[in-house]
């Protein structure tokens, strides 16, 4: 069964930091493209970070550039979201996704999907 578990999401004030983490099973992470992507109340679902297996290249999106960093543990099959410097403006829910070896950081490309984890920043 494949399946993609989130945990990490949390309440931080501004300027603070956050870790998701995003356990795979039932299939192996590393031959996948992985992502994540949020949606904050009344907007659509947006493409945060993203990296092909392919060639591990990695796609931030330019509100987040240079605060948040996505990676994966291959021994573990799970993949991470650092977050730094947190603004109001990053509140949503948070899912990580899994898909073809060659996705772009679009939400088609993306087949499989966690739960969601909400990460609220507020002072």
């Amino acid at each position: 069964q494949v399946q993609l578990v989130e945990s990490g999401g949390g309440l931080v004030q501004p300027g603070g930091s956050l870790r998701l983490s995003c356990a795979a099973s039932g299939f192996t992470l590393d031959y996948y493209a992985i992502g994540w992507f949020r949606q904050a109340p009344g907007k659509e679902r947006e493409g945060v970070s993203c990296s092909r297996s392919s060639d591990r290249s990695t796609y931030y999106a330019d509100s987040v550039k240079g605060r948040f960093t996505l990676s994966r543990d291959n021994a573990k099959n799970t993949m991470y979201l650092q977050m730094n410097n947190l603004k109001p403006e990053d509140t949503a829910v948070y899912y990580c996704a899994a898909g073809a070896a060659g996705s772009s950081c679009v939400e088609a490309d993306f087949g499989s999907w966690g739960q969601g984890t909400q990460v609220t920043v507020s002072s």
